[in-house]
């Protein structure tokens, strides 16, 4: 698994202890965008939705696209196809088909959507990414737990050799039973400041954390109530 450290990471001395790690950089908050790709071992542009989302704030693709261009140059850097939290599948599917820049970015599947968009992103990219929705926004609650059993089963019986998948805002998967390629998060931005910690600590802490290499099949948790027999009369 590979563990993507949201910026801004500040001050500067703080961000440059860091270097050699993987970073990730909103459109949202871009100002660190070229210190990480000075001192980064890979960066992940990501396009911003969820802190919009959150502001209720208007999306500008085209500044997206314009900024990516510029940092895609970098063959390890990639990039989060637009996408839009709640929008549904249909407005999902007219923005990965807008993308200029072929596979330097990975599309969006969103936790409310059908599983069967999923495993067709899967077939067409080489990396998707899985968002949360308002439905699943906590990640590790018990709803999104049973979502994401569905999904990797799914996932698992749709492969021989699971896909690559990346988990947004999913660092705290790291070290726990779904075998994600890669997660992001602001953890180390949020807390490095507290006395026990450094930005150094807090990333070898979750950077050793690791995922499993398979899938095993699970059993489906059903809705409470939704298998059980109707009352005799």
């Amino acid at each position: 698994m590979i563990h993507y450290h949201g910026t801004p990471i500040t001050p500067v001395a703080a961000l440059y202890q860091l270097a050699g790690r993987h970073f990730c950089v909103s459109h949202a908050r871009p100002e660190q965008v070229a210190r990480v790709h000075e001192v980064g071992q890979s960066v992940m542009l990501d396009n911003g939705a969820f802190s919009k989302w959150k502001r209720g704030a208007d999306t500008d693709w085209p500044a997206f696209y314009r900024w990516c261009e510029r940092w895609l140059g970098f063959p390890t850097t990639w990039a989060v196809i637009p996408d839009v939290i709640d929008g549904g599948s249909q407005l999902q599917d007219a923005l990965v088909r807008e993308w200029p820049f072929g596979h330097r970015g990975a599309p969006v599947w969103h936790m409310d959507e059908p599983l069967s968009r999923l495993l067709r992103l899967c077939q067409e990219w080489p990396r998707v990414c899985i968002g949360s929705t308002a439905e699943f926004a906590k990640v590790l609650s018990d709803a999104w737990r049973r979502r994401m059993d569905e999904c990797w089963n799914a996932l698992a019986r749709a492969h021989r050799l699971l896909p690559w998948i990346h988990m947004l805002r999913g660092l705290q998967c790291a070290g726990l039973q779904w075998p994600f390629a890669s997660v992001d998060s602001t953890n180390i931005a949020q807390n490095h400041w507290r006395p026990e910690n450094t930005p150094r600590s807090l990333a070898d802490r979750w950077d050793a954390l690791q995922t499993p290499g398979a899938w095993v099949i699970r059993p489906e948790q059903m809705e409470l109530g939704a298998a059980l027999p109707l009352a005799a009369e």
